[in-house]
């Protein structure tokens, strides 16, 4: 599903300078809400593992965005988890130039630039060219069932926080390059709250009977970047890496 809103992303590359300008200039949008666009990033560590964790070679340090630093795996999935960690280095689904899903796409460690109407969200990720759509216009998940990389995102204001329901996931991608995962069944609530002008404080719960004993929440701060002349690039894994294989 990396190219089904295409149509949606000219629209919004269109309008770029003036939501650029928008994003520094009002703390609402037109219609009063408040204002999530501009450009945005992570700085942690969650991309390599999402709990507490030393470093190791090619992974630094890092605190975990679990709340409580647990994850309440049932025994097969803690089984599982570990066996994705002993294999990671190929098991990985990112490694294999994949997009890397919801929440997981929220923390990897590239920009990505949020664009705002009344009737949707649109975000825009570096990394692997990502898309995602937030609709608010009160329109209910599609009959499913369906797989998509990114889910299916629906979302509703309360108050000043943005609420997103997203579901229909496929389970071709992991939470992070420690093995941590989730099956088809995922369903993760995500909650965007402007703390200033330049903080967004982001939450995700998760929820997957399948895997998880209970439901469990990530949280963390994405922050503005603010460089006068900053834009989302492109980083393409999975081009990146047919190039690398073609000049074996």
């Amino acid at each position: 599903m990396r190219y089904g809103f295409t149509s949606t992303l000219l629209a919004a590359l269109l309008f770029v300078p003036s939501v650029h300008a928008a994003a520094q200039t009002s703390a609402r949008t037109s219609d009063g809400k408040p204002n999530l666009q501009g450009i945005w990033q992570v700085l942690n560590t969650a991309a390599w593992d999402i709990q507490d964790h030393s470093a190791r070679l090619g992974v630094p340090a890092g605190q975990g965005i679990v709340v409580g630093n647990d994850i309440p795996y049932t025994p097969a999935a803690l089984a599982k988890k570990r066996q994705n960690f002993a294999n990671r280095a190929t098991a990985d689904p990112e490694s294999k130039g994949y997009l890397p899903g919801v929440p997981r796409i929220m923390y990897m460690p590239f920009p990505f630039q949020i664009f705002q109407a009344p009737d949707q969200i649109v975000m825009i990720f570096e990394y692997d060219r990502g898309i995602r759509t937030i609709y608010t216009n009160g329109t209910p998940h599609p009959r499913g069932p369906l797989n998509f990389w990114m889910g299916d995102s629906r979302g509703h204001w309360e108050g000043d926080t943005l609420v997103a329901d997203v579901t229909y996931f496929t389970d071709e991608t992991w939470l992070d390059r420690a093995g941590n995962f989730h099956s088809e069944a995922l369903h993760v609530i995500e909650r965007y709250t402007l703390a200033d002008a330049d903080h967004i404080d982001y939450e995700a719960t998760l929820e997957d009977a399948n895997v998880f004993t209970k439901p469990w929440t990530m949280r963390m701060v994405l922050y503005r970047r603010k460089e006068p002349n900053v834009r989302v690039l492109e980083y393409d894994p999975g081009r990146l890496i047919d190039e690398a294989n073609a000049s074996r």
